[in-house]
C-alpha cells in the first residue's frame, strides 16, 4: 500500500500512469460557438 502498489493513487503517481484511482486531466478544447449562434438568428 505504497509506491509499488499500482492500485494506489501514490503508486499511479510514481509510475507515472493513470486510471481510475488517478484520472488524467483532459485538456479542454474551446469549440467555436459560431455556428450555434447563426443557426439561432
Amino acid at each position: 500500500m505504497g509506491k509499488g502498489d499500482i492500485r494506489t493513487r501514490r503508486g499511479k503517481i510514481w509510475r507515472g500512469t493513470y486510471g481510475k484511482t488517478r484520472p488524467s486531466k483532459k485538456k479542454k478544447t474551446q469549440e467555436t460557438s459560431t455556428s450555434d449562434k447563426q443557426k439561432q438568428n
